[in-house]
């Protein structure tokens, strides 16, 4: 009998699910999880987890993970295959690909869920190693409008605050934020705030963060521009305008108070729906706080004209001189865990550390910095999501490379997608599990091991970085992205390039050299232990710097931003009209978004937990006002059918008043939502609009 004692241990990392970014710990037996608790000491969540956190170990051990590579057979079906074949189809079809169409005709789109290590090196090896220009990542579908919208307003893609704000403000404004179901952690610091303060909701449905505001403003879909520059007219008008921090710290005010001028009550209330009044007392109540934050998350940033909505916000915080103080701030809530580190260094769109592959000195700097060739970094920037899928449709893109996200779900207006990848020369899958609705039409599939099988870092919504461990083994032949990545590089024939880069702290070397100088200099974390000992660092930190544990630092405190006349800039634009209104034929609107605190985005690895799954409701269903119901012969709780010019789903009818007449919402987590959804995207930011589009309803007949 074996008697030695059992060896216990903790170890804390962050969760991978959610932007919050909180710190779990994880309790081992001989090395291995077994069970996790939320960390008390972490700044972030101090002790509290959502759902989803608590059941973070449960994908790890689905029965479905992918195990071993998988190769479509000459009888149309995924054979298992070992590692040395995959690669040889990997290379080999990937080259056929590039020899027949030209080297832009392979892309990539990778994903916000991976280590900020592992997507630096998929950025460097498919962009400097095989040629490729065009790659993108499902970052794009959450944070690209509020990217866009920071790096025109302040010059760099810089969420300045720490979320300690939400418990200084006296004066919280939530634009199109449902915080308590997407980060309820967030919600419980709000909870904790002592000041009793305005909590102001601007949100077309009555959510559960709305029903426990003191204020709600529901405006009509998509029609937040305009509310916010008729909010900005009156804050004005008030005297609200913070003129000693607006002549110091800014340009452009004065051409925006003329641009907003124009937006007075009765074009709001008619373009709105929200009364005079109620925008009134809004603007009271900013006019009379001392410690104002302004907050959003997809609700603006997947929008037709989500930049000009988010800068629209930023306009507000800096009139009012609402930023670099306590309590402050114009804060954008990203969505995934690691979406701030796909932004800074995946080398996707964006050249390492917020440069421009379009500019030659940004191209010497960082090849002289990587110790390559200058002219192996392509010269233009890639093309955005939507963009590679339009090259799809074109014939321009014939092979693509997926990693870690389930396009075939998530994208919208997915019919036609599922048509597009079905073109495709070669299709590579990346994923935990064969089994999404994108690795089944792959051509290979490549096991990949999952959060918590693996080591890097990410960056959450306060620019914190924080720590990832490897706490349990992959399945069977399942390897750990960066280990993926670094097979192709050698089956390509680059790996030379990439000896540096031998271990993911040996890439976050790497990354501290290539931040040095820039907005998001991190040169003063001088490795993992540090960030575990420091419970995570915020970002700038250069060297020099010296962390306190659970530090909190929020950004632009001396009134200089990043423009290099160091003013932040108010910009703003004419409303537009949504791409798709309502018609005869479809009168109503469809919302979409998070359904529950125990779900995430298209349940590819919440569905694996049978905790999470009794924590929602079974199967799909659509939420419609009590006044549509009666109007289209809709009875709570019977099946329904929903249709757009693009397709139709099947849904439970709630019947419910958060919703208001001519609105219907569905939880974007079911496939067939996103066979509805229209593809308009945001011209500067190309983040598409899943929030608005005409549908139909009607009560299921019995013979469908």
């Amino acid at each position: 009998m074996n008697t030695a004692p059992e060896r216990r241990q903790t170890t804390a990392m962050v969760c991978g699910f959610c932007s919050v970014g909180c710190s779990l710990d994880v309790h081992l037996r001989h090395g291995e999880a077994v069970d996790l608790s939320p960390n008390r000491a972490y700044p972030v969540n101090r002790g509290m987890a959502c759902p989803k956190g608590w059941e973070a170990l449960a994908p790890l051990r689905a029965p479905d993970r992918a195990t071993t590579p998988l190769l479509r057979d000459g009888k149309g079906n995924l054979a298992p295959v070992d590692w040395r074949r995959a690669l040889d189809a990997f290379a080999g079809g990937f080259k056929a690909v590039q020899a027949e169409h030209g080297p832009d005709s392979v892309a990539f789109l990778s994903t916000g869920q991976i280590p900020t290590e592992e997507m630096a090196l998929l950025g460097a090896v498919a962009k400097f190693g095989m040629g490729m220009v065009h790659g993108d990542g499902n970052t794009r579908q959450c944070m690209a409008t509020a990217v866009v919208a920071y790096k025109q307003a302040f010059g760099f893609d810089a969420p300045p605050y720490t979320y300690a704000d939400l418990e200084q403000s006296d004066v919280i404004v939530l634009v199109g934020s449902n915080l308590c179901i997407a980060h309820p952690v967030l919600w419980e610091r709000v909870c904790a705030n002592p000041h009793r303060p305005e909590i102001v909701v601007i949100d077309p449905r009555t959510t559960e963060t709305a029903a426990a505001a003191t204020q709600h403003l529901a405006p009509a879909p998509k029609s937040d521009l305009t509310l916010l520059y008729g909010l900005a007219r009156l804050l004005i008008q008030r005297g609200a305008v913070d003129r000693g921090f607006v002549d110091a710290s800014t340009s452009g005010f004065d051409a925006f108070a003329e641009h907003v001028d124009a937006f007075g009550p009765e074009r709001v209330t008619a373009a709105t729906g929200v009364a005079p009044e109620a925008l009134e007392h809004l603007a009271a109540t900013i006019a009379g706080g001392r410690r104002v934050s302004f907050w959003w998350t997809m609700g603006v940033n997947q929008s037709h004209e989500g930049v000009l909505v988010a800068q629209a916000i930023i306009n507000l915080a800096l009139l009012t001189g609402n930023i670099g103080r306590p309590g402050t701030g114009a804060n954008s809530v990203t969505g995934q865990c690691n979406a701030m580190g796909s932004r800074l260094f995946s080398n996707t769109t964006n050249l390492f550390g917020g440069r421009d592959f379009a500019e030659a000195d940004d191209r010497a700097e960082v090849a002289g910095l990587l110790g390559i060739d200058p002219g192996r970094i392509p010269d233009r920037p890639s093309w955005a999501y939507d963009q590679i899928i339009e090259g799809i449709a074109s014939g321009d893109i014939r092979g693509l490379w997926i990693v870690a996200t389930n396009s075939a779900h998530s994208w919208i207006n997915s019919s036609e997608l599922h048509d597009l990848l079905g073109r495709l020369d070669m299709l590579v899958v990346q994923d935990l599990y064969p089994t999404t609705e994108t690795a089944r039409l792959a051509d290979l599939v490549l096991p990949a091991g999952g959060w918590g099988e693996k080591e890097g870092t990410f960056v959450n919504s306060e620019r914190r970085l924080g720590l990832v461990k490897r706490v349990a083994r992959a399945p069977g032949q399942a390897l750990a992205d960066f280990a993926i990545f670094k097979l192709v590089a050698e089956a390509w024939g680059c790996a030379d390039l990439f000896d540096e880069w031998s271990s993911p702290e040996a890439v976050f070397a790497v990354l501290r050299r290539l931040s040095a100088g820039r907005p998001c200099d991190v040169t003063g974390i001088d490795g993992y232990r540090m960030l575990d000992e420091a419970g995570g660092i915020q970002w700038p930190f250069p060297e020099g710097s010296v962390a306190g544990f659970g530090e909190e630092r929020r950004l632009f405190e001396d009134g200089r931003f990043f423009h290099p006349d160091g003013r932040a800039r108010f910009c703003f634009g004419d409303p537009r009209p949504v791409r798709e209104a309502t018609s005869r034929r479809y009168p109503l609107v469809l919302l979409t978004g998070r359904g529950s605190s125990s779900q995430w985005h298209t349940e590819t690895r919440t569905g694996k937990s049978a905790v999470l799954a009794t924590l929602h409701p079974a199967g799909p269903y659509v939420e419609i006002s009590p006044v549509d119901a009666d109007r289209f012969g809709v009875v709570a709780g019977q099946e329904v059918v929903v249709t757009s010019a693009r397709g139709s789903m099947r849904a439970r009818a709630v019947v419910t008043p958060t919703v208001r007449p001519g609105q219907l919402f569905a939880p974007m987590h079911d496939p067939q939502v996103n066979a509805l959804t229209f593809p308009s995207f945001d011209p500067s930011s190309r983040q598409p609009s899943y929030k608005h589009c005409a549908v139909a309803i009607r009560p299921r007949r019995h013979w469908e």
